[in-house]
């Protein structure tokens, strides 16, 4: 499931989720409107609050208030990277809990229709500098993210939601 690249500071860890739900509807939930996953994920996120910007827009800053490891924490993230038509966002960590471990974090989520069938699959990129040697590579935050996305799927497939960006006519 989690593959890890690191050498002493560095690292990366991946992982991939199928989901049933399409990879536009998640997409667009993740980029679009982040502050529905409170509603769809709330045993992970507590809090998503617009800082700076619009939402679903490369250089917003979105501050999330999350549970994890058993501690509630604070993250604030710019939206370093959006590409719609490949599903794709990447956040960058700026302040918060995680800054105490990690010079550097980025969340890449990337939402691919799955092949010769419905659902899609969720792959994450965690990629990190560590402050330290004595800092453990982020394994929890990885399962963390994987199970978040599970919730979020079940949120999209039982809730009638309206997800899809509107088009006016």
């Amino acid at each position: 499931m989690a593959k890890t690249e690191a050498s002493n500071l560095v690292g990366k860890l991946e992982a991939e989720v199928e989901i049933k739900s399409s990879a536009g509807k998640f997409h667009h939930m993740v980029s679009g409107k982040p502050h529905h996953i409170t509603k769809a994920a709330p045993g992970h996120i507590q809090g998503c609050e617009l800082h700076e910007g619009e939402w679903g827009k490369v250089g917003t800053v979105v501050i999330w208030n999350y549970f994890h490891d058993g501690e509630a924490k604070v993250a604030k993230e710019r939206i370093e990277a959006l590409e719609p038509e490949k599903n794709l966002i990447t956040f960058r960590v700026l302040e918060g809990d995680m800054t105490k471990e990690y010079k550097s974090i980025t969340f890449t989520i990337q939402v691919t229709p799955k092949q010769g069938g419905p659902g899609s699959i969720v792959h994450w990129l965690l990629e990190y500098e560590k402050n330290s040697e004595e800092v453990a590579h982020p394994e929890t935050l990885l399962q963390f993210c994987v199970e978040m996305s599970k919730g979020i799927d079940e949120y999209l497939l039982t809730e009638e939601v309206e997800i899809a960006p509107s088009v006016a006519f």
